[in-house]
């Protein structure tokens, strides 16, 4: 696999497009990373280590819904294997005029793109989410 970020993105889009509660995706740091800014952004409800079938760690990941429909709307991967993006501070996009979130990878770890303002810090855009 050569896009871990994308495949578990994907991997949450169509457990939503298909209604499930739970969704689980191999695990890894940066993964990890990952999902504790969208917990902490409040759009999953939380995810927690299981191992799969085969004894290899995974994350299961508990979707959040309100009123039936998906909290997450639309998540976008920016930065791919084949075209890595970087920007500054002052570049970080705004997502829906700060009605999303982009999750951005810093020297001091991965955030959201407010946190990164506050502490003044540009790194690569992963993605968004709205």
């Amino acid at each position: 696999m050569n896009d871990p970020i994308g495949d578990m993105l994907t991997r949450i889009r169509n457990a939503q497009m298909r209604g499930k509660s739970t969704t689980s995706t191999p695990a890894s740091k940066l993964r990890g990373w990952v999902l504790d800014v969208l917990a902490d952004e409040g759009y999953i409800r939380g995810y927690e280590k299981t191992t799969d079938v085969n004894g290899h760690p995974a994350f299961e990941i508990s979707l959040k819904y309100f009123d039936g429909t998906p909290v997450i709307r639309e998540v976008k991967r920016v930065s791919k294997p084949g075209r890595r993006v970087y920007m500054s501070v002052k570049d970080i996009p705004q997502v829906r005029q700060g009605l999303g979130v982009s999750i951005v990878s810093t020297s001091k770890g991965v955030m959201s793109d407010a946190s990164a303002r506050a502490a003044n810090i540009g790194g690569e855009v992963l993605c968004t989410v709205f």
